[in-house]
């Protein structure tokens, strides 16, 4: 787990789950996304994080500001149906 973004709007976290050694299946992974003004959040895997990671690697090329990212990552909070759950 590793937090790549943290804004006043967002937090985006980065999972990565590694192969089991020998084992049939592959590593695995995913972002987590946390909208801290509507408290909820969304898990990004597969051909979705995959679009969503070079989404962001296209910003960084051009130098974001913090309103282009969070513009760019306000787009996938917009299908967010997990309230966010503090414990």
């Amino acid at each position: 787990m590793q937090m790549l973004y943290n804004s006043d709007s967002f937090v985006v976290v980065a999972f990565e789950v590694p192969a089991a050694e020998g084992g049939p299946f592959p590593s695995r992974g995913g972002y987590e996304i946390v909208d801290k003004f509507a408290r909820k959040e969304i898990y990004l895997e597969g051909a979705l994080a995959e679009r969503f990671q070079q989404g962001v690697q296209a910003l960084i090329e051009k130098g974001p500001s913090s309103e282009d990212m969070d513009d760019y990552i306000g787009g996938f909070t917009a299908m967010a149906q997990q309230p966010l759950i503090v414990h």
